[in-house]
């Protein structure tokens, strides 16, 4: 599933007043960000000089954003807490076989076609359930992020 929503420039500043107006942070509020004009303000909140091309894709958002440092690159955000998933934190990244034992612990099994991007790993597995899955599954601590079925 591809949502595709042309670059933002710009973010409706009254909306980041009244929260920072009532002491409140986008970060501290860890709230669902289901439009892309909130996904645009949590990221120049959070730092990031510049926010184009937010796409919805495989369950969270992805957004190319240009760094402080001038960089260009693409991060990912759950639409769901509103947390950001980017390489260049420094917050460790889990490998593949940590990754693996984690999905294992959670229940699924027959994990293949493990595929790093970014901050968050793809991956193909049996659910619990049973049935066949793609994950998104977060690069930190192998939490799975998303999960839909494989038809």
């Amino acid at each position: 599933m591809h949502k595709r929503i042309r670059p933002l420039k710009r973010f409706h500043p009254l909306a980041l007043a009244a929260l920072t107006g009532l002491g409140l942070s986008l970060a501290a509020v860890a709230a669902p960000v289901q439009q892309a004009g909130e996904v645009a303000a949590l990221l120049q909140q959070a730092g990031y000089a510049e926010v184009r091309d937010i796409e919805l894709d495989s369950g969270l958002w992805e957004v190319e954003v240009r760094r402080d440092t001038g960089r260009w690159g693409e991060i990912h955000v759950d639409p769901a807490t509103g947390e950001i998933f980017d390489r260049h934190t420094g917050r460790a990244l889990l490998d593949a076989e940590a990754i693996t034992r984690a999905l294992e612990a959670q229940g699924y099994r027959d994990i293949k076609d493990l595929d790093r991007e970014g901050a968050t790993w793809d991956a193909d597995a049996m659910s619990p359930e049973g049935y066949e899955v793609d994950l998104r599954v977060s690069a930190h601590d192998g939490r799975v992020l998303h999960s839909e079925r494989d038809d």
